[in-house]
């Protein structure tokens, strides 16, 4: 209610300055009505504006709004007739016509209501651009024009970034237009390449591991030189490697990035995920190589960043590490990984209040991950692109 109170009051300091031609009964069964409403007494409003709409038809504005109390009472079936009344008594009145579209949405009138809600969403009121912006989502989708409903949820987006309910709602037009895409390339394709490959990433995203090592195997048995199946096979087998502890499954995951980088040589991902398995094995000068040429590629690559920061402080040479997690904390300063070690060579340096400085913020961020793990706020069910690089065992917990 409180959302189109504003329209509420508009209408009734409109009718209040037309009261002239009323009596003084009607003016205070007006003002009582109209306060009622303000107050939040919906049922009362109800009650007033329906006994000023028998004693008054042709007021367009009490109609109007006795449609919006029924609207947000979600009575639409009441909402039509009165707010269609009002637009017949003066067509001019915008917000009604928005509302009777919504109206007629929400019962699932959809080609009635279109007209009314594309209009609506040009509105230049805030409030009822969004509102017909959902519900044009709504009928689009309801009506099977999907490009439409994506192009609606673009704008959305744009509109408004940060409001949960919109993001929300596009984050359904999105998925619902994925699986229909992925529908249509099995109606259209069913044997070809990418069908396998959206197969195979379908399942690794639900870990289903063997599923989707078969598919990519597929892939490639339909084309040995596709880009980044080789790499994604690799980070596959990486991933039921970490489940499964299996060196079998971490040696071939290395002989896929090798692969991909014999296909592609400046495929980043690919040679970090080889620079991290040095680095894991303790082979820290290879590592740092390895490093070092992705990071010629691609400087803005911060997980490479804090990987020769790590290799380069396990050299003895903190020094050198300090500029490359500086560089990773420009890029990304929530990483707890780039303070906590930037608090270790901070102190190696004797830099006393800098490290400091750095390890109170990996703890505000720290506690910040924990509490949200803990209260069900963070999924995490896929580390990303490329494996992150991760705390240390003497890390604080």
């Amino acid at each position: 209610m409180r959302a189109l109170l504003g329209v509420v009051l508009f209408l009734g300091t409109f009718v209040a300055c037309q009261s002239g031609a009323q009596d003084a009964g009607f003016e205070k069964q007006y003002q009582d009505a109209q306060r009622a409403l303000a107050e939040g007494k919906i049922d009362e409003a109800q009650h007033a504006y329906e006994n000023l709409r028998d004693a008054n038809p042709g007021i367009a504005e009490i109609h109007a709004n006795l449609g919006l109390i029924y609207f947000e009472q979600r009575k639409f079936d009441a909402a039509i007739p009165e707010l269609r009344r009002a637009l017949q008594l003066k067509p001019g009145l915008s917000n009604s016509a928005a509302l009777l579209a919504m109206s007629l949405s929400e019962l699932g009138r959809y080609e009635e209501a279109l007209p009314g809600l594309e209009k609506g969403f040009r509105s230049t009121d805030p409030q009822i651009k969004r509102m017909c912006g959902l519900q044009l989502e709504r009928v689009y989708t309801g009506l099977k024009r999907d490009n439409k409903a994506v192009d609606v949820a673009m704008d959305m987006n744009r509109l408004y970034p940060d409001d949960p309910e919109v993001l929300y709602h596009n984050g359904k037009i999105f998925g619902n237009y994925a699986f229909l895409t992925m529908r249509k390339l099995v109606e259209v394709a069913p044997n070809s390449i990418w069908r396998h490959q959206a197969l195979a990433e379908a399942a690794e995203s639900q870990q289903s591991f063997a599923t989707a090592i078969a598919e990519y195997h597929q892939v490639l048995r339909m084309n040995p030189d596709q880009p980044g199946i080789h790499y994604r096979l690799g980070r596959t087998l990486l991933a039921r490697a970490h489940q499964s502890n299996s060196s079998d499954d971490l040696a071939e995951a290395e002989k896929e990035f090798e692969q991909e980088l014999k296909l592609d040589p400046k495929n980043g991902n690919a040679a970090y995920e080889i620079g991290l398995s040095r680095q894991n094995a303790g082979q820290f000068a290879e590592a740092q190589q390895i490093f070092e040429q992705v990071l010629e590629f691609h400087p803005d690559f911060e997980e490479a960043q804090l990987g020769l920061a790590s290799v380069l402080t396990s050299q003895g040479k903190p020094q050198e590490a300090l500029p490359h997690l500086q560089k990773a904390i420009a890029l990304n300063g929530e990483n707890e990984v780039s303070w906590y070690r930037l608090s270790q060579v901070e102190r190696s340096l004797g830099n006393s209040a800098e490290a400091q400085q750095a390890l109170a913020k990996f703890k505000v961020l720290h506690d910040r991950k924990m509490n949200e793990e803990g209260a069900g706020r963070r999924f995490v069910s896929d580390q990303g692109e490329v494996t992150p690089q991760s705390l240390g065992a003497d890390a604080p917990q």
